[in-house]
């Protein structure tokens, strides 16, 4: 239906990572990209990356006042025009067991990254429309596979999964193509500090938090650091298939990428529950049953 080789998208969460990587590839390509950021020093970065085209948002996508000024600086700087693309990518996590991860945690992950992809997207909609565009979502492999210790974040993929399902089938009359990018790890600067991270976490968490969890936390946080660290892409590699959604008149409804997602989503399609939570409890090296001291 769509399908655009140039014309104005907008992307979120363009400071770092996926985000930076595709407003930059974007902007190599000859579109006109406006870039979200939170900070003036991410603003002032991409200004000095990209070129003359590429124009930096201030927006947080948890608070609705940035996303109505970004939104009428786009709509000044397109003159009359539409969008031919929407990158829903800004996003957070936060990790640890679910009886210990506090309420007010929860639902910042939620607010970010599941309201605030509603809310952009209906800053942006009829922008879209206007050029039969395309809205992507960044989801993750942990949109169809959710993680021990990482509740949060799984839950708000597996939300944004449902998101991309649901407007797709609202839009496509006018044209709109909707698709959910679902990368594996990936090669950024945050598994470097993910060991401070996770020991922040553990050591923050109540004594009891820390009798009944703490054996199988560090474990998990251990295999998982060394998996990200072996399997991660460069987000440049995320960047190459949005613009590929982008620029095609027939997207996917969803786009695996990188190794360990595809090969995840094959095992998790095809094995019985039990056996797949067996495999993911090896994976992470999980005890069968409760750490010694912590019945």
């Amino acid at each position: 239906m769509s399908g655009n080789e140039s014309g104005a998208v907008v992307v979120t969460g363009a400071s770092t990572g996926i985000g930076r990587a595709t407003a930059l590839l974007l902007d190599g390509k000859g579109y006109t990209v406006f870039a979200g950021v939170r900070k003036e020093a991410d603003e002032e970065s991409l200004r000095q990356a990209g070129s003359a085209r590429l124009t930096p948002l201030m927006i947080d996508v948890a608070k609705h006042d940035t996303i109505d000024a970004a939104r009428k600086q786009v709509e000044e700087a397109l003159d009359g025009q539409g969008l031919v693309g929407l990158v829903n990518n800004a996003g957070i996590g936060h990790g640890g067991p679910i009886e210990f991860t506090s309420v007010d945690d929860f639902r910042e992950v939620l607010e970010v990254n599941v309201i605030g992809q509603v809310a952009v997207t209906q800053a942006f909609l009829s922008r879209i429309r206007m050029a039969k565009g395309t809205v992507v979502f960044v989801a993750s492999i942990g949109g169809r596979i959710a993680s021990p210790f990482l509740s949060a974040y799984s839950v708000s993929k597996f939300g944004v999964e449902a998101l991309g399902e649901s407007l797709r089938r609202e839009v496509s009359p006018w044209g709109i193509d909707v698709t959910v990018i679902e990368p594996g790890s990936i090669a950024t600067e945050i598994w470097r500090k993910a060991d401070d991270l996770v020991s922040e976490q553990l050591d923050g968490m109540p004594q009891e938090g820390q009798r009944l969890y703490r054996p199988q936390l560090e474990s998990w946080a251990k295999a998982f650091i060394e998996g990200g660290k072996k399997t991660g892409i460069p987000p440049e590699k995320v960047a190459e298939v949005i613009h590929q959604a982008i620029r095609s008149d027939r997207p996917k409804a969803r786009y695996l990428v990188g190794m360990d997602a595809k090969m995840g989503a094959k095992l998790n399609a095809a094995l019985p529950r039990r056996t797949f939570d067996r495999m993911v409890r090896m994976q992470y090296k999980q005890p069968k049953e409760p750490p010694a001291g912590a019945a």
